[in-house]
């Protein structure tokens, strides 16, 4: 573990102590100022007497000069206590300099705004009371993102208006997508602008409290982005993961890191752009990095010393199950993949984590890779205090087409065939959408929500009907490399019961095989497949050419207990947007096409859109201040909060 005091302007630590030290010593340099400017006065006084005496010195003679003589001499007495005055100031100044850079500065006239915020485990457990806040990433630790907030309805919708925008500001990245989801705590919003800047914003107003920027290894190594995804926080500590692969804790009243864990060295691909989960008194995350040829794992941390708890290697190595998976002999497992980049859930009553697996490696040439490649593609049940695997699912063994399980695991209670069950509804980016046992894993079903080629079903023990592999001379498949959905956040309804998924609509890659070989530090991925939807988009100037038949967005409402569709929403681009979905029935979600829009939870009517001039690659929420019902969304490089007219 390293401590942040190197990181960031200067030390902070330090700093506050000198905070007082400095502030005492600009008291005492005023004084010395006054004294100063007194002995200034006598001096000057004493300047006087002595011309006064020249004018006598020519009836006195010697006796006059003499008198001036040590009139300037006391004027000399003056400005050297006058000197030593500023000195003082200037010392006590330093003090205070070396304490703070501009953005600590900041944090500091924050602190009477910031109230101690004292968020222990049981409010997030229980974030339903208090649907005012956003206390987790997906809004509860069973990540419906859902609000039970009802102020605003499907009947005054129409009337939102915005509220106030924060614009991405230096030494963030604003030409960088803007992908983190803000928690709100008792009126203050954290969010994080990239790739890895912490600020403290009035949720009402917008405006800024502090702002914290570590500093960042130039190693750094991401494959999709400089890009952060939200923040945790637990008691008065904020939690966030940063691209060189450290995991920092922050001081949420004025922005001042408290420790610094390295998981791993950022120069052989490791990354952390997951908002961490805390469970009980631990910070759980992992790296992404599947492109660089990782070996992935989940750990669990102390949230108040930072020291590793406990780990899960989701390639499993020698004499860990799973490990025969991979081919023997080899060290394949050793850069397999099976990233974490995606907020896990967690369910109290049986004390399991869950988390979805990235992709193995090298992404689209499997042949160095033979087998299943266990945890990758999976989602993974873990003992929330050990770390232990309980259960596991692979939705794609031996994947070719980087179809990551990188999605976020929702938990409902609902009746599954006239009794009451406790599932996981899952949209995977390979195309179909499962309901599973969250307590045992079992397979409950498994159906198409876009058109798939690439496996002609599932069967009834969960595996996939596989027809497809890459090729040398190139295999059309559908979805393409980005999936049906990603890591964009699903949302889940109690009310309605329906399951609403992002969705991106008759896509396709084409995969043809070739080379790839493990250099650390370099890519290792095989040739990357052709398609017509850009994967990524960033930036000015991107302008949707395509027509329909090469892929559209959507935003899919279906039946959790049924899987029937019951609506869908159609987008002239694809969406790399989260949704979200309130009490009062409705669902608010965006796309690339640069609009913000809320929908009828039950029959997917469009109610309202709004531009926010820019494509919405974020997890909308919502949350209450001062009596009125806000919702949040990032796209492009600002946040935007809407509320009611007044």
């Amino acid at each position: 573990m390293r401590f942040s005091v190197a990181r960031g302007f200067s030390s902070v630590v330090q700093g506050f102590s000198s905070v007082v030290q400095g502030f005492s010593s600009v008291a005492r340099g005023f004084s010395s100022m006054v004294q100063g400017f007194s002995s200034v006065a006598q001096g000057f006084s004493s300047g006087v007497q002595g011309f006064s005496s020249v004018v006598q010195g020519f009836s006195s003679g010697a006796q006059g000069f003499s008198s001036v003589a040590r009139g300037f001499t006391r004027v000399a007495r003056g400005f050297s206590r006058v000197a030593r005055g500023f000195s003082h100031v200037a010392r006590g100044f330093s003090h205070v300099a070396r304490g703070f850079s501009p953005a600590i500065l900041i944090a500091l006239f924050a602190t009477v705004a910031v109230r101690a915020q004292q968020v222990t485990f049981d409010r997030i457990l229980h974030a339903d009371r208090e649907p005012q806040n956003w206390l987790t990433y997906s809004g509860s630790l069973f990540s419906h993102r859902y609000s039970p907030l009802t102020q605003i309805t499907p009947g005054n919708v129409k009337n939102l208006e915005l509220q106030w925008v924060f614009q991405t500001r230096g030494p963030a990245e604003p030409v960088e997508k803007f992908e983190a989801t803000p928690l709100v705590v008792d009126g203050v919003m954290y969010t994080v602008l990239a790739p890895n800047h912490v600020v403290a914003l009035d949720a009402a107003t917008g405006r800024m409290f502090w702002m914290y920027s570590p500093r960042l290894s130039p190693l750094a190594r991401v494959c999709c982005g400089r890009i952060n995804r939200g923040l945790a926080i637990l008691g008065d500590t904020l939690f966030m993961g940063t691209i060189d692969g450290h995991l920092i804790a922050i001081d949420a009243k004025v922005g001042r890191p408290l420790w610094d864990v390295a998981l791993s060295k950022p120069e052989l691909g490791y990354s952390l752009t997951v908002a961490p989960l805390v469970i009980k008194d631990k910070v759980i995350i992992g790296p992404a990095g599947g492109e660089y040829g990782i070996r992935g794992f989940i750990a669990a941390f102390d949230a108040k010393t930072g020291k590793e708890v406990w780990r899960f290697n989701t390639v499993p190595g020698p004499g860990e199950a799973g490990h025969e998976t991979w081919p023997a002999n080899s060290d394949a497992w050793e850069h397999g993949g099976g990233s974490i980049w995606v907020t896990g859930s967690y369910d109290p009553d049986l004390n399991m984590i869950y988390f979805g697996t990235g992709n193995p490696g090298p992404d689209w040439n499997a042949d160095p890779r033979p087998g299943n490649n266990l945890y990758t593609d999976s989602v993974v049940a873990l003992n929330a205090d050990t770390g232990q695997l309980k259960w596991h699912y692979q939705f794609t063994p031996h994947d070719e087409f980087d179809y990551d399980s990188t999605q976020v695991p929702v938990l409902a209670d609902i009746q599954w065939q006239g009794r009451p069950r406790k599932v996981m509804l899952w949209a995977n980016r390979n195309g179909f959408w499962y309901a599973l046992d969250r307590a045992s894993g079992e397979f409950l079903r498994g159906k198409p929500f876009v058109r798939v080629n690439w496996a002609e079903g599932i069967d009834d023990k969960g595996v996939p009907k596989r027809v497809l592999n890459a090729s040398p001379e190139g295999t059309l498949v559908y979805p393409n490399n980005q999936g049906a959905t990603n890591w964009y956040s699903p949302s889940y309804s109690p009310r309605t019961g329906f399951f609403y998924i992002p969705t991106w609509m008759d896509t396709s890659s084409t995969y043809t095989k070739g080379p790839a070989e493990y250099k650390a530090g370099n890519q290792y991925t095989g040739r990357f497949p052709t398609m017509p939807v850009a994967p990524l988009r960033t930036g000015p100037g991107n302008v949707n050419t395509r027509t329909p038949q090469e892929g559209w967005g959507a935003i899919q409402a279906f039946d959790a207990r049924s899987g029937e569709l019951k609506w869908q929403f159609k987008m002239s681009d694809v969406t790399d947007s989260g949704v979200l979905s309130t009490a009062s029935d409705l669902v608010f979600a965006g796309g690339r096409e640069g609009y913000f829009f809320a929908l009828d939870a039950r029959t997917g009517e469009l109610l309202w859109k709004g531009n926010v001039g820019g494509q919405v690659s974020a997890g909308p929420m919502s949350y209450g201040v001062n009596g009125r019902q806000h919702v949040a969304i990032a796209a492009g490089s600002a946040l935007f909060v809407y509320a009611l007219r007044q």
